[in-house]
């Protein structure tokens, strides 16, 4: 299950949220706030795959689907999202250092 104490201290250490905002946050309607936790996870998280068990592999598809990669640090946010996509639903690795030579 998720360490909220090391969540809240790696990935929302710049705003005042509880793990019982970000519970009502995951199972709610709300997909833009979803968007957000997401996006605070998979960007500053040490144990990103961990982490993002919190979201069903279907919203999670959706919030990958979602995301549009900023020119600020991109290639950073790219990297953790193909990762991801990797991780979770088999994708193209697209990380070329990363890929096995034949």
């Amino acid at each position: 299950m998720l360490e909220f104490s090391r969540v809240l201290k790696e990935c929302f250490w710049d705003i005042e949220i509880s793990e019982s905002e970000i519970m009502a946050i995951v199972s709610g309607k709300n997909f833009r706030k979803k968007q957000f936790v997401f996006e605070k996870i998979l960007l500053n998280s040490t144990k990103m795959f961990k982490d993002l068990r919190i979201f069903s592999n279907e919203e999670l598809m959706k919030l990958l689907k979602n995301m549009k990669v900023p020119s600020f640090n991109s290639n950073f946010i790219f990297r953790r999202k193909n990762l991801v996509e990797v991780y979770f639903f088999d994708s193209d690795l697209l990380i070329d250092e990363l890929k096995w030579v034949a």
